[in-house]
C-alpha cells in the first residue's frame, strides 16, 4: 500500500504559486499531508484518451453541447441578485429565478443557478481531457464573471444553500486542479465566505430540516451531507484549514455514517441520489484523516445499495427513495412508477464511490458495479436538447418508455457533462510497477515506466463481444503487470492469450487477473471473457420477477414485450448476430426481440418478466 498520489492536486509549481498569493486567510502554503492509504492510484485526464466508440460520442456530444452555452445566461440569477447588470435571455426551468415557484406543484425557478458549478467542473474536466484551448478560455471567463456577483445576498430566501454553493465548489476546484486557473481558489473563498451565514451548525438529515421553520417544502430539501467531500478537497489543493474544519463540521456522522459503520442499514426512507453522494464524503474523510470508521460506513454504505436496492441494471432509489429489505417495495415499483433511477446523478454518485473505493481497496467488484452502471444505465440516456432539456429518469416500469424530462435545466443536466468527462480516468488505474485494466472500452492510456513512454490501447466491441484485443506500444522492453478485472459473472471459458499463446494464469471471478511479463513495443493481449446468460429476481419477495443479463448487459424485451416466459426460454435467448445489440427469446406467443438500454430508441420495453420455473 502506497500514500495518496499528490500529482493530481498539483499544477504546475507558477500557478500554484499564484494561487497562493490570492489566498486571502492566512495559513501555510504547505500543502497537507494525507492519512489515508489507497491500494491503486488514478491516472489523470490527459494520460487516457477514448477511441471512436459510444463513449466517446457521448462525451463529445456534452463537450460541444456546453461549450456553446451563452455566459451571459449562466451569470444571470447571480448578476441579478447582486443588482448588476445581466444581459442574456433566462435560462428557464430550474436555473432562473421565477415568481411561479410553488413546490411540488410548479418547480420553475426552484434553484436558480444551482448547476453552473457542474458546468464548469464538466467544462474543466473536459478541457483536461481534451487539451482544447477553448474550452479552457471559456473556464476562465465563468470563473472571473462569476467572481464579480458574490454576495451572501443571493442566499437569502434561497432554498437550497448547501447545495447550490456545494456544486459552485465543485466546479472552482475543477477550474483550479484541471484548467489551471489562478484565481479559482481566491474566487472559492469569496464564495465561501458568502454562504457560510446561510449554512446549519452541522449536517442535517431531512427530518431535522423539516423540523426548523420553512416556508415550503423545498427548504427541507437542503443537503448539508454531501458538502464534506468538496470541502475536503478544497483543503487539500489550498492548505486552508478552514476548509478541513468544515469538512469535519458536515460529516454526519450521528444519523447516517455512524450508524453506518456499524452495520446498520439506515438508506431506507432516504434521499437516493444524495445519499450515495455523501459516501464520497466519507471516502475523503478515510483519505484525508485516516477514519477508518468512515471508510467502513462507504463500504457497508454502498453494499446496502447494490445487495438490496439496486435493479438489475444496477440503478436504484424508484421516486429517489431508498425502499427497505423485505419490504418488496422493488417490486412493486414495477408498476407504480415511471421514475426509476435518477440516472445521470445517480450514474455520477455511483461512478464517483466506486473509483474511491477501488482505489482504496483494489476490490475488482467495485469495477463490475460501476460497468453494470455504465452500460445499463448512462450509456443509454438520452442526449441533452437545446433549452436545456434533460433525460433525468431510466424507466423500469413493466410498460416503460424513455422520455425526457418536463422541466429545462434539471440537476441531471449538471451532472451528465461530469460523469461523460470521467469515462477516461475510470476505466484504468495504476500501482508500483502495474497497470489496472477496469473497463474494456476502446481507449488508449499512457505512461512511464523506468522513464521510458509505454502506452496500452484496446481495441473492442465490448460487451456485444466477449473479446477484447489489447497493444503494447513501448519506447523499450520493459517489465510490469497488467491486472484484467475478472468480473464476478464471468464464466468458465474465460482466457487469456498473449501473442497468441495461452497465458497460464488463476481466473477467479470477483478478481484482477495479473499477467506479469517483459513487455515489447507491439505485444497482443487477447482477452475472451465468458458471458453467460442469467436472470436476475427484482426482490426476494417477486422471486420469480426476473431480468434476463448477458455478461453486464442487462436486456429489455420490445415491440411485444408481454413478459411471460419460462426459465428455460429465457436462458435459452440468442444474439441476433455476432457484436449486435440484440437478442432474441422464444415465448408462448412468438419470437420476442430483446434490446441492451443503448439500442432502445422510442420503442416501449420491459425489464422484469413473470417467469415460470
Amino acid at each position: 500500500m502506497h500514500r495518496i498520489s499528490r500529482r493530481r492536486f498539483l499544477v504546475s509549481s507558477v500557478a500554484a504559486a499564484g494561487a497562493a498569493r490570492l489566498r486571502r486567510r492566512a495559513f501555510s502554503a504547505e500543502l497537507p499531508a494525507l492519512a489515508g492509504s489507497t491500494r491503486l492510484e488514478q491516472f489523470d485526464y490527459a494520460d487516457v484518451r477514448l477511441l471512436d466508440g459510444p463513449m466517446l460520442e457521448q462525451f463529445r456530444a456534452n463537450h460541444a453541447y456546453f461549450l456553446t452555452l451563452n455566459e451571459d445566461s449562466l451569470l444571470q440569477p447571480f448578476r441579478q441578485k447582486a443588482g448588476l447588470p445581466a444581459p442574456g435571455e433566462a435560462m428557464g426551468g430550474w436555473y432562473s429565478w421565477s415568481k411561479d415557484f410553488d413546490p411540488p406543484k410548479n418547480m420553475t425557478g426552484y434553484v436558480p443557478g444551482h448547476t453552473f458549478g457542474q458546468y464548469m467542473s464538466g467544462l474543466a474536466r473536459a478541457y483536461a481531457a481534451t487539451g482544447d484551448d477553448a474550452t479552457r478560455q471559456k473556464v476562465f471567463r465563468l470563473v472571473r464573471g462569476y467572481a464579480e456577483t458574490i454576495t451572501p445576498k443571493f442566499y437569502d430566501g434561497y432554498p437550497l444553500p448547501a447545495y447550490t454553493s456545494d456544486k459552485t465548489a465543485c466546479g472552482l476546484i475543477d477550474a483550479h486542479r484541471f484548467a489551471h486557473d489562478s484565481q479559482a481558489l481566491a474566487v472559492l473563498s469569496k464564495a465561501t465566505d458568502a454562504v457560510l451565514p446561510w449554512l446549519p451548525p452541522k449536517a442535517l438529515n431531512r427530518e431535522e430540516m423539516a423540523a426548523r421553520p420553512h416556508p415550503n417544502m423545498a427548504y427541507t430539501w437542503d443537503e448539508s451531507y454531501t458538502l464534506p467531500e468538496n470541502y475536503f478537497l478544497a483543503y487539500q489543493i489550498s492548505g486552508d484549514p478552514r476548509y478541513l474544519s468544515l469538512a469535519k463540521r458536515f460529516l454526519e456522522d450521528d444519523t447516517y455514517f455512524g450508524p453506518l459503520s456499524e452495520g446498520q442499514n439506515v438508506l431506507p426512507g432516504q434521499h437516493a441520489y444524495s445519499h450515495v453522494n455523501a459516501l464520497s464524503s466519507a471516502s475523503q474523510a478515510y483519505l484525508v484523516l485516516g477514519s477508518e470508521k468512515h471508510l467502513r460506513a462507504a463500504r457497508n454504505g454502498l453494499g446496502f445499495v447494490v445487495d438490496t436496492q439496486s435493479f438489475a441494471t444496477g440503478g436504484w432509489g424508484p421516486n429517489e427513495t431508498f425502499r427497505a429489505p423485505g419490504s418488496g417495495e422493488m417490486g412493486a415499483s414495477l408498476t407504480d412508477t415511471h421514475a426509476s433511477f435518477e440516472t445521470p446523478c445517480g450514474a455520477y454518485g455511483h461512478f464517483k464511490i466506486t473509483r474511491y473505493l477501488l482505489r482504496i481497496t483494489g476490490d475488482s467488484r467495485y469495477g463490475d458495479s460501476m460497468e453494470k452502471v455504465l452500460y445499463n444505465t448512462i450509456l443509454g440516456a438520452r442526449p441533452m436538447q437545446p433549452g436545456g432539456i434533460t433525460f433525468y429518469y431510466s424507466d423500469y416500469n413493466n410498460s416503460g418508455r424513455k422520455m425526457y424530462y418536463e422541466q429545462a435545466w434539471p440537476c441531471c443536466s449538471g451532472t451528465f457533462p461530469q460523469v461523460t468527462a470521467d469515462y477516461g480516468i475510470s476505466s484504468y488505474f495504476h500501482a508500483p510497477g502495474a497497470l489496472y485494466v477496469n473497463l474494456f472500452v476502446p481507449s488508449r492510456v499512457s505512461w512511464r515506466q523506468n522513464g521510458g513512454r509505454i502506452a496500452l490501447e484496446q481495441q473492442t466491441q465490448y460487451p456485444y463481444s466477449p473479446d477484447v484485443t489489447m497493444r503494447i506500444h513501448a519506447e523499450r522492453p520493459e517489465t510490469f503487470a497488467v491486472h484484467l478485472r475478472v468480473p464476478a459473472w464471468a464464466g468458465p471459458g474465460t482466457k487469456i492469450a498473449v501473442n497468441g499463446r495461452a497465458f497460464d494464469a488463476d481466473l477467479r471471478p470477483g478478481t484482477f487477473v495479473a499477467v506479469r511479463r517483459e513487455w515489447k513495443d507491439g505485444d497482443r493481449i487477447e482477452y475472451h471473457i465468458d458471458m453467460p446468460l442469467r436472470l436476475e429476481a427484482v426482490d426476494p419477495q417477486h422471486a420469480q420477477t426476473r431480468a434476463l443479463l448477458a455478461g453486464p448487459v442487462a436486456l429489455f424485451a420490445v415491440d411485444s414485450p408481454e413478459g411471460h416466459f419460462t426459465s428455460a426460454q429465457l436462458m435459452a435467448a440468442r444474439q441476433k448476430s455476432a457484436g449486435s445489440t440484440d437478442w432474441l427469446a422464444e415465448s408462448a406467443t412468438g419470437t420476442v426481440t430483446f434490446k441492451s438500454f443503448p439500442a432502445i430508441g422510442e420503442e416501449k420495453y420491459r425489464l422484469y418478466h413473470d417467469v415460470a420455473i
